[in-house]
């Protein structure tokens, strides 16, 4: 018999665990297949005091940091952080801030910023080195958007619609309404940001005056006024009918694809009363070719299933509620750590994870994959595929318990 069999050593945790119940501690067995036993349950009650300096508001908001499942194991690199600890940046016409690689160093294929435009704030045109797709989670924006042919996009959003700008594509963002406009754009670099854009602004100031003459056609005077820094975000006059701006720049012709999509109001991939899934990538927003999105909502108390991404890494960024993440990686290692509106999650590719809403709410995120689709294996979906007998040799579970695995890949378990 093998002396390293998950029998055996859920034997020795066993025996482990009464050990420790001699210090005053509940011993358990289950869920802990490590030696030595991990989590609080199997610790000495003194051993988990913390007499030493603390910041109590901080220890609130992670209580699975201060004391992980038992079945956490290991080092992971960190998979938490937040836009509300990183500082803003505020001019006239609004504010911005960002979570790139340089503040998390496990997210390499995607930064984020989390922008906010004021009625009539414009964000100056501009143009990346990485492809640009947001989400509107307040208000309103009107975008505009030039492709290499010379094809002019301008469209006005809401909450819940997307716009996807691939690299290079020069564009600009200008907040309507009484409102104006939040989004969160995902960069499909890790080291893209907001310092590193190519300004207008900057462009034509740092040009001769007598080449902007010929290369616009124009007298050099016409030029006596231009802003010598540049503006990002500026408080501009709101503009006019989104009819009249499209009417302005159609002589260039229609892009084939629209720059922007509706995902909140898109049927979901997955439903159910715990939650639903609702997905864009380039099968259904045919110009989003680099990046693929998923909007989930999971009520209170249920769970995103035990799954994993075989194509990309998964930036998310909660948008509402609270709820609980682990990851899990060869080694073994497991972390599980908390999340609240306004934090930055991320999971490596083919890491196992799920997420449980903790809160008494509907928790909310978008989940973003730098992928032109989306894939997705799901655990319950393989092993209700996969032979019973061979499953039920594996986990030491009986057959007829294996053939009652869910084989529906409902996304999020009920409650």
């Amino acid at each position: 018999m093998d002396p390293f069999s998950r029998r055996n050593v859920l034997s020795l945790g066993a025996a482990a665990g009464a050990t420790v119940t001699a210090f005053g501690a509940r011993a358990a067995t289950f869920g802990n297949p490590d030696s030595p036993l991990e989590g609080a349950v199997n610790s000495n009650p003194k051993s988990l005091q913390e007499p030493g300096p603390k910041n109590p508001v901080l220890d609130s908001q992670f209580p699975d940091v201060g004391s992980p499942p038992q079945t956490d194991i290991g080092d992971m690199p960190q998979f938490w952080s937040s836009f509300n600890i990183m500082p803003k940046r505020i001019q006239a016409g609004g504010w911005a801030r960002q979570v790139t690689q340089a503040d998390f160093q496990i997210s390499d294929a995607i930064s984020g910023v989390n922008m906010r435009l004021a009625p009539g704030g414009i964000r100056e045109l501009h143009w990346h080195l990485a492809a640009e797709w947001a989400i509107v989670t307040n208000g309103s924006c009107r975008v505009t958007v030039l492709d290499p042919d010379g094809h002019a996009y301008v469209q006005d959003v809401g909450p819940g619609d997307l716009w996807f700008f691939p690299a290079g594509y020069p564009h600009s963002l200008q907040g309507l309404g009484k409102d104006g406009c939040e989004f969160v754009i995902a960069f499909d670099q890790g080291h893209q940001s907001e310092y590193n854009t190519l300004l207008v602004t900057d462009w034509i100031a740092h040009t001769p005056p007598d080449i902007l003459a010929e290369n616009f056609g124009v007298p050099v005077d016409a030029f006596k006024s231009i802003p010598l820094n540049d503006l990002w975000i500026f408080q501009g006059q709101e503009p006019g009918p989104l009819a009249q701006d499209q009417a302005s720049v159609a002589s260039g012709g229609i892009a084939p694809n629209p720059f922007t999509f509706g995902l909140g109001g898109v049927t979901p991939i997955m439903s159910n009363k715990s939650g639903a899934l609702r997905l864009a990538d380039s099968r259904t927003f045919k110009a989003s070719t680099t990046i693929a999105a998923a909007l989930e909502t999971i009520k209170p108390g249920a769970v995103r299933e035990m799954h994993w991404h075989p194509n990309a890494d998964e930036w998310q960024y909660w948008i509402k509620g609270e709820g609980r993440m682990t990851v899990f990686d060869a080694g073994p290692r497991s972390k599980t750590a908390d999340f609240k509106a306004g934090d930055v999650g991320y999971v490596k590719r083919s890491q196992g994870h799920f997420i449980k809403n903790t809160g008494t709410e509907d928790l909310q995120f978008v989940a973003v994959f730098k992928t032109p689709v989306y894939q997705e294996i799901s655990l319950s979906d393989w092993l209700s595929h996969t032979p019973p007998a061979l499953v039920a040799q594996h986990l030491n579970m009986s057959v007829s318990d294996v053939k009652r695995f869910i084989d529906s890949r409902p996304g999020i378990m009920p409650v």
